[in-house]
């Protein structure tokens, strides 16, 4: 890992009307829209989605750092995220991330263990530390085979 601080830089170019580019070097372009719920098209990233998109992708890549360095085998990981917009303070914002996790690891992996390193990505995972809304963790283990 590189000594801290990172610097991360985005674009974001569009008109008064239609979608707007998002890009970063070295990687694919994503094109972005207001939501349904804010008179957007649907069927494009929106900021919103793409939050909740980058709690789960932490939630995972946390996970696969901490499993590694606890030497948990696991086979497969899948987290579905809900953000939760809402008013409050007299601002909208996001209040609350649920997280619903299936993990499977290997037969006759310790499950506690697996259950701690879980809860440990989820205190870790430097999205959700970085945003005041809520998080909830639900979890599911099941063994391979």
């Amino acid at each position: 890992m590189q000594a801290y601080p990172h610097h991360y830089h985005v674009d974001a170019s569009g008109g008064p009307q239609g979608d707007v580019a998002l890009s970063a070097e070295g990687v694919a372009s994503l094109a972005s829209a207001p939501p349904v719920e804010f008179g957007g098209p649907g069927g494009r990233w929106s900021p919103e989605s793409l939050l909740v998109a980058a709690v789960a992708d932490c939630f995972v890549l946390t996970l696969r750092a901490v499993a590694r360095a606890s030497d948990l085998p696991w086979t497969r990981v899948q987290c579905a995220v809900s953000g939760t917009l809402d008013k409050a303070g007299g601002k909208t914002r996001f209040t609350a991330f649920d997280l619903h996790v299936k993990l499977e690891v290997a037969q006759g992996a310790d499950v506690d263990k697996a259950t701690r390193l879980l809860q440990k990505a989820e205190a870790s995972c430097l999205i959700t530390q970085s945003l005041s809304g809520a998080t909830h963790l639900t979890t599911e283990i099941v063994s391979a085979g």
